[in-house]
């Protein structure tokens, strides 16, 4: 019996190890054969175009909330153009990761980068090396101008150069990786060459889906995988506590038009707006407000038009912000 209960712990033993180097050798996965780099990228860098690319990445799709150090991001908050140094850091299941320098630096930043690989790690999460990157940029359904427009601006900065900082996956992330749980995005639909601003709901959700992801945040997740597992835009996605959210709690409320519990169901468009446009109440809210403050009115009448058109969901979340020391 002894020898037996032996060879069992020895064979599960030698299926732990297995799994471990198996998971190891296996979780960098390269994409680069079905997601090869277009050569017909042209980066056109007008001055119309660098200065969506601008308002694009300080405004509606907030790169420069992530893509600076956590000490600059007040003066992002004020209204700075802080340099996009990279080295804010998310630390969630999966890994801690770091977000890059993309200023134009060759050594540490993109200046090393072609723009063919910019536009893959933009429209497919696709890294340079050929890994598939957690959609911290869901871009993949942004149009082909926006894109174009996003990478014009970022090869007009000036290059500074910065530690360069490597995120790193823990066991949970490899294993994530290693079953392709994390895989390259695909366009729900056709991509757009251009999609036309204006006040419609039809905007409005290209704008709050392919653009500033409102969805990403507003719709309940799975912080494991990222995968959507909640109504959308139905809120319940927790934040915190971490050193973002100072051990503040945020949940994410519930955008849809139902009337009981859609916290922005009874607000007319005039006040929807002055709410975007006052910007940061709780100073530790994850939402980057100072981007959405600055953005343009008729971009902000479109998404309110397209939250109204959402089928209602009645899902109540009861207390948005927690205080340290509230919920024990």
């Amino acid at each position: 019996m002894k020898k037996i209960l032996l060879g069992l712990l020895g064979l599960i033993v030698f299926i732990v190890i297995g799994f471990l180097i198996y998971i190891n050798l296996s979780w960098r996965k390269d994409y680069s054969q079905q997601y090869p780099l277009r050569t017909d990228i042209t980066i056109k860098s007008d001055s119309a175009t660098i200065a969506r690319g601008k308002y694009l990445v300080y405004g509606p799709a907030h790169c420069a909330h992530c893509h600076v150090p956590f000490e600059q991001l007040a003066n992002v908050e004020q209204g700075q153009e802080v340099a996009l140094t990279g080295g804010f850091g998310l630390d969630i299941p999966p890994g801690l990761f770091m977000a890059p320098n993309i200023t134009t630096d060759e050594e540490t930043g993109i200046g090393g980068i072609t723009d063919a690989e910019l536009y893959r790690m933009l429209r497919h999460n696709v890294r340079p090396n050929g890994m598939a990157a957690i959609d911290f940029m869901p871009f993949i359904n942004m149009s082909e101008e926006d894109i174009n427009a996003i990478i014009a601006y970022l090869r007009s900065t000036e290059p500074v150069k910065s530690t360069k900082l490597n995120s790193e996956y823990s066991f949970l992330g490899k294993m994530i990786m290693t079953f392709g749980l994390i895989k390259p995005g695909i366009p729900e639909q056709p991509v757009p060459m251009t999609v036309s601003k204006d006040s419609t709901a039809s905007y409005g959700e290209y704008m709050a889906n392919a653009v500033a992801n409102c969805r990403g945040c507003h719709t309940d997740r799975d912080m494991q995988t990222g995968e959507f597992i909640g109504p959308d835009y139905a809120g319940g996605m927790v934040f915190g506590p971490d050193n973002l959210t100072n051990n503040w709690l945020f949940t994410a409320p519930n955008l849809t038009p139902d009337k009981e519990t859609g916290l922005i169901a009874s607000w007319t468009e005039d006040q929807f707006i002055a709410r975007m446009k006052k910007g940061r109440i709780y100073d530790y809210s994850p939402m980057p407000w100072a981007a959405f403050a600055s953005m343009d009115i008729t971009e902000l009448k479109a998404i309110y038009r397209y939250l109204n058109s959402l089928d209602p969901v009645n899902q109540e979340v009861e207390q948005l912000a927690v205080a340290p020391g509230e919920s024990e």
